[in-house]
């Protein structure tokens, strides 16, 4: 963990500077796609992920290592090969985590904040869920234990694989050519993150798009059709931790509330948004039903709460800059 907080040292500032460039440049064409508090809410809720990263604040049901150690049918070593067939197997399994968070009621929970943003743009790359406590896909990774793909090669891939998912949140970089049929775009991931019925949970690839197109969830950007962004049932806030937690809640409640003893179990892993007939009834929760013509919300807010957002943010990074640096050394008796 001190050594993904010193990564994160140098990740972070770049990942500011660059929001701030599409910011500038946006307002520089006339096409601006980044709203401030918007932005804020996102860059918050990046500090809260990488947070709960750096202090190990989660369970993993099964460990990689654990697997390489007690399944491997082989032995390699860290060349560059290595390297090459343990992204492949580690953005396949990004793939399936991926869909079934999109599918599965109670893992909607982990992605939801992701999608929360109804702008799209290199901040709502940071937008990362904090409510992911407990790791249970390190399963899928089953094909590189067995190969016998070391534990420090998948301990260097993971935030290099991440990372990469970051330059293709961006409404100004058309499509690319013939880098269409091999990775994720910026017009791939436009398609993803749209509500447009055309383009729901399609393009679920994190790196290579070939995975869509091998099991059948792949949309190409249509022209005339321009991705509307968000979730189905808004957010309305800017709060990370309420958006972290809101559909975990909501479910709770849905759980409690219906009458159905078969309902209160199923709910959970039941296609993402699915409620009980009674309670949906009983309680309806708003919905964009035409996802054209509804209000983004836009609460306003004054100069001077916009400016003091900016300087509480700042104040955070530098202290959160700190801490991660000094990870290793805080608490220790001299």
């Amino acid at each position: 963990m001190e050594t993904y907080g010193k990564i994160l040292l140098i990740a972070m500032p770049i990942f500011l500077v660059l929001v701030l460039l599409e910011k500038w440049y946006g307002w520089y064409k006339g096409q601006d796609t980044v709203r401030n508090m918007d932005m804020i809410s996102s860059l918050s809720s990046g500090v809260t992920n990488v947070t709960k990263d750096v202090l190990g604040l989660s369970i993993t049901i099964l460990s990689y290592e654990w697997l390489v150690n007690h399944i491997a049918v082989y032995s390699i070593e860290a060349t560059w090969l290595t390297y090459v067939v343990a992204f492949l197997v580690l953005d396949f399994s990004s793939y399936w985590t991926h869909r079934w968070a999109h599918k599965i009621n109670i893992l909607w929970n982990r992605h939801i904040v992701h999608h929360s943003s109804e702008e799209f743009n290199l901040a709502c790359a940071l937008r990362q869920s904090i409510s992911v406590f407990i790791n249970i896909f390190t399963f899928l990774l089953i094909p590189a234990a067995l190969l016998g793909v070391p534990a420090k090669v998948i301990a260097v891939i993971a935030p290099l694989h991440l990372f990469a998912q970051f330059w293709y949140h961006t409404r100004h970089i058309g499509k690319m050519g013939f880098l269409e049929k091999i990775i994720v775009t910026p017009s791939h991931h436009r398609v993803h993150h749209a509500i447009n019925p055309e383009y729901l949970d399609k393009n679920l690839a994190a790196i290579f798009i070939w995975w869509d197109k091998w099991f059948g969830t792949f949309q190409e950007e249509i022209d005339g059709v321009t991705p509307v962004y968000g979730i189905t049932r808004p957010v309305s806030t800017w709060n990370p931790i309420r958006i972290n937690f809101q559909h975990m809640w909501l479910l709770m409640k849905d759980a409690w509330r219906t009458t159905s003893f078969k309902d209160k179990f199923r709910i959970w892993f039941m296609p993402t948004g699915w409620r009980p007939a009674d309670v949906e009834k009983k309680y309806p929760v708003p919905k964009i039903e035409d996802v054209y013509h509804f209000g983004k919300y836009d609460p306003q807010a004054s100069s001077a709460l916009h400016a003091w957002c900016w300087v509480q943010l700042i104040a955070l990074l530098l202290f959160i800059s700190y801490f991660f640096g000094n990870i290793g050394s805080i608490g220790r008796r001299s």
